[in-house]
């Protein structure tokens, strides 16, 4: 049985979520060791603290929480990442699998008592998804549709440049970066971002970074 506490590095662009989670933790065998509130931070504090658990956000200013799993666990490898985020679709979680991610909890329909159980579960070398995450991904499954949506993104349909903003968008670049190494205006960039999405048929970063990679459109 483990007598010390698991380390924790809490991964969160609010502070004021980040304050909410230390305080759930607060009288458990969890130990809060430090806080990022960007992806980059959290690569740097990984490769610096090596810490057992990462509670990570999606939505971040810099770096998603995607690139930031997959950059966290290759500085180290033996950190376990649970994704805690405001995104809960498909193709988010499957990304965020993907990256390495060893759980899933969505913010909005998740307790306090989730949290300590995912934790709990990850850091027992298992995994963790929600109910309402495990039930929409098994009738993806049962339907035959889990690889289906990223088979039939419109390849034709992606310009060059849309291309180009799109692999950096995947890098984690924000749009003033995209629009600096493009030489673009940052309107023009969120524009080739909104179109992205629609092309895609996804909302969110998350959901961008899942079909471009299955779909190889950043290759």
């Amino acid at each position: 049985m483990r007598h010390t506490p698991h380390d924790v590095l809490l991964v969160d662009y609010h502070k004021l979520m980040r304050d909410g989670i230390r305080a759930i933790l607060e009288h458990s065998e969890f130990r809060v060791v430090g806080e990022a509130e960007s992806g980059a931070d959290a690569v740097q504090l990984c490769e610096k603290m090596h810490p057992d658990l990462v509670s990570m956000e999606i939505d971040l200013p810099d770096m998603n929480g995607i690139k930031a799993t997959a950059e966290s666990l290759r500085q180290s490898p033996q950190t376990r990442i649970l994704i805690v985020s405001v995104y809960d679709d498909e193709n988010a979680v499957l990304t965020a699998i993907r990256s390495g991610a060893r759980g899933f909890l969505p913010k909005r329909t998740s307790s306090s008592g989730d949290l300590i159980g995912a934790l709990r579960a990850v850091a027992h070398g298992g995994s963790y998804l929600s109910s309402d995450v495990s039930t929409r991904l098994l009738d993806r499954i049962q339907s035959g549709d889990l690889q289906l949506r990223s088979g039939q993104v419109p390849l034709e349909t992606i310009s060059p440049r849309e291309r180009q903003v799109l692999r950096l968008i995947v890098d984690g670049k924000t749009s003033k970066e995209i629009a600096v190494l493009l030489v673009l205006s940052e309107q023009t960039v969120r524009s080739y971002r909104k179109a992205l999405m629609k092309k895609l048929g996804v909302n969110n970063v998350a959901g961008l970074a899942h079909m471009a990679l299955s779909a190889g459109l950043t290759h």
